[in-house]
């Protein structure tokens, strides 16, 4: 009995066994189906969503950069597509390791270690960064059958910016650079995130980053689908970018080679403006740089070169570079005089060679002939003392008042940035400006040299050839402006840009008449008569001669005892024809010595060409670089003869084809643009 009971407890035993293991499996399968009908049904068009996003990729087709040209068609920035070998940091097992290997697959030099340590500095790890630049088709070819070794390693097809002309208006053009953390959080802000997706370049400087909006165009959007690897397989649909528009600028490039040459090795600007609508015709700042080097990122070693040099040839000496005006300065003092009333062109003021105040003796070293002076005679031969004596007559402040308006002191609003507004000193400013207390007084006798363009006066090159203009144009002031149009790359719809109304400074037109035509006498038996000798039109200047440094009341200086970046500087402004001006310009070759002899040559020359479709021929060129020259020597030539070099592109490279990652050029590369190896015609 006892054997019969113990069977059928372990018989329930196991029955309850059984039914606990059932209860589990029976709850598992509902388990399972519960979240079968969760996965297939609630959550089927999201699950849908995702697994199809695991199996295709949206990939960003980033734009071709606008196209920027001349007022003449020449194109002065284009784009080619090339290949690039491109490393991202945080994929490699070891960075040093991986540039090591591939230095045995490709020629990996130190300059290309360099640049990329310097983009390594800029960067996240995560990015891809070029190690190598424009590679062969045999380099892609040797590569991809290895490629395999180099985890994190990848070829990819890059859209390159391209400066045919090298260093030829650089500061005017400027250059694209790899957007830095700084400029990505400023594009976020701005909410252009989306629209910069796969954009890794950005414009750094002039053109290339005042009109980057019109530049860059409209990022497209590639579906594409996926290997596991994540590789691209096939395309499924595509929204295409839209081309940036081709920017127009005003300046004429045969001019501003021309200038550029002219100036030689030596330092100094120009800029060159239409009195009628502030259009800039030249903008030179001399030494330039190529922009070429920065379109890869530039390597240690020429930035050293750039940035460490005494010439500074990344300053913007037209737009950054602050100078006294010298005796430019005067025609400006006269029509102040005029104005306020402080003075009648008719009064006469004795020059004895020197000006005395508060016991000081004001020089005058550029007027040898002296005597009695009037208003015009004193521009025309560069009197010092009667403006030493007009400056204390108008006071600081009311110099002051009058100049602002014409531009001196102020912020132009050319178009491009990084203008600086220089010093138009007052009483107001002088307080502001320093300290001490004994600092903030203005004391009479720093007025005397106002008046004659030294002292405080700092003021830029655009902002004198802005205040000729306005002279030349009888008080009527105009914005100046560098970019005339923009194109439509796909319907080639050119849209002008509107300039900004012009401003009437009020001058009574007899005032101008009296200072234009003592400016006329300056070119025909003043301090600029021999250089412009035999012009084939009428003009008038005002030639400068600016201290670089200061010098003691009991100094003399002498030129020949000064070091070189001592010296004065030499100026000159000018408008032509003198009857109805088509140019003004303002132009400084620093450490040059008297304005007459190297300031005054270069714009002969530019109004010859401007006007007259002439060009120096080659010796008188070299004159000019050299400041040995006054009027033409020879027989000039015909502008429209000048052969033009044809623009290259950095090197011969294979052209990458269009792909997801970058596009290759389109019609922005194909926009009509006038051939630029042809001559320009004769202005």
């Amino acid at each position: 009995m006892t054997e019969i009971r113990n069977v059928e407890a372990d018989l329930a035993r196991f029955r309850t066994r059984v039914f606990a293991v059932s209860l589990l499996v029976l709850v598992c399968f509902a388990l399972l189906t519960a979240r079968l009908v969760y996965l297939q049904v609630v959550r089927h068009d999201d699950l849908r969503a995702q697994a199809e996003s695991n199996r295709t990729s949206i990939v960003p087709i980033v734009p071709n950069r606008g196209l920027i040209v001349d007022r003449n068609g020449i194109l002065l920035a284009s784009n080619y597509s090339a290949y690039t070998l491109e490393i991202t940091p945080s994929k490699t097992g070891g960075l040093e390791q991986t540039i090591d290997e591939l230095a045995k697959v490709l020629d990996v030099t130190t300059r290309d270690r360099r640049r990329f340590k310097k983009l390594m500095e800029e960067s996240k790890s995560f990015e891809s960064l070029p190690i190598r630049t424009r590679l062969t088709d045999t380099e892609v070819a040797r590569f991809a059958a290895q490629r395999f070794r180099f985890p994190g390693v990848e070829i990819k097809a890059r859209l390159f910016r391209n400066y045919p002309y090298g260093e030829l208006a650089s500061h005017v053009i400027g250059y694209i650079g790899r957007i830095n953390q700084t400029e990505k959080a400023k594009i976020e802000e701005d909410d252009d995130q989306a629209n910069y997706r796969g954009t890794e370049y950005i414009g750094k400087l002039g053109v290339e980053q005042s009109f980057e909006s019109q530049l860059h165009g409209t990022t497209g959007v590639e579906r594409v689908e996926t290997s596991a690897g994540g590789r691209a397989m096939r395309k499924l649909a595509s929204n295409p970018s839209t081309p940036g528009n081709m920017v127009v600028l005003s300046i004429d490039i045969k001019l501003q080679k021309l200038i550029e040459d002219m100036f030689g090795e030596r330092r100094g600007a120009l800029v060159a403006l239409d009195p009628k609508s502030g259009e800039v015709l030249a903008f030179v700042s001399k030494p330039t740089f190529d922009s070429n080097l920065f379109v890869e990122g530039i390597d240690q070693e020429n930035w050293a070169m750039l940035n460490e040099s005494l010439d500074k040839p990344l300053l913007n000496r037209a737009l950054r570079g602050t100078y006294p005006p010298g005796s430019t300065y005067k025609p400006f003092m006269a029509m102040a005089a005029l104005e306020t009333g402080t003075r009648s062109a008719t009064t006469l003021i004795n020059d004895p060679g020197f000006y005395m105040f508060g016991g000081h003796r004001f020089g005058s070293p550029e007027n040898e002939k002296g005597g009695i002076m009037d208003m015009r005679r004193a521009i025309v031969e560069s009197s010092n003392p009667y403006f030493y004596s007009l400056a204390n007559e108008l006071g600081v402040d009311t110099m002051h008042d009058f100049m602002k308006p014409l531009g001196f002191g102020q912020i132009t609003g050319i178009d491009i940035h990084g203008e600086v507004r220089g010093v138009l000193p007052s009483q107001a400013w002088k307080r502001n400006y320093y300290k001490r207390p004994e600092q903030k007084k203005w004391y009479a006798g720093e007025t005397i040299s106002l008046g004659i363009g030294q002292g405080y006066n700092s003021f830029t090159m655009l902002q004198l050839a802005q205040a000729v203009s306005t002279l030349a144009n009888g008080g009527i002031k105009h914005k100046p402006q560098l970019v005339i149009a923009t194109q439509d790359v796909t319907t080639r719809v050119r849209t002008p840009v509107p300039p900004v109304p012009e401003e009437s400074l009020g001058f009574k037109r007899e005032n101008v008449d009296i200072v234009r035509n003592a400016m006329v006498g300056v070119t025909q038996g003043g301090t600029s008569a021999r250089v412009f000798a035999g012009a084939g039109y009428l003009s008038g200047g005002k030639t400068g001669t600016a201290q670089a440094v200061s010098m003691g009341n009991k100094e003399k200086y002498i030129a020949s005892k000064m070091e070189e970046r001592q010296r004065d500087h030499s100026l000159y402004i000018a408008f032509a024809p003198a009857d109805d001006p088509k140019i003004a310009l303002a132009v400084i070759v620093e450490n040059a010595g008297f304005g007459s002899t190297s300031a005054a040559p270069i714009a002969r020359r530019a109004f010859d060409y401007w006007l007259l479709g002439q060009y120096p021929n080659a010796e008188d060129l070299a004159a000019v670089t050299k400041g040995q020259a006054t009027a033409p020597i020879g027989k000039p030539l015909v502008a429209a003869a000048v052969p033009w070099p044809r623009g290259t592109t950095a090197s011969p490279v294979p052209t990458a084809p269009a792909s997801a990652a970058s596009s290759a050029v389109d019609a922005s590369a194909t926009a009509p643009v006038a051939d630029a190896s042809a001559p320009l015609p004769p202005r």
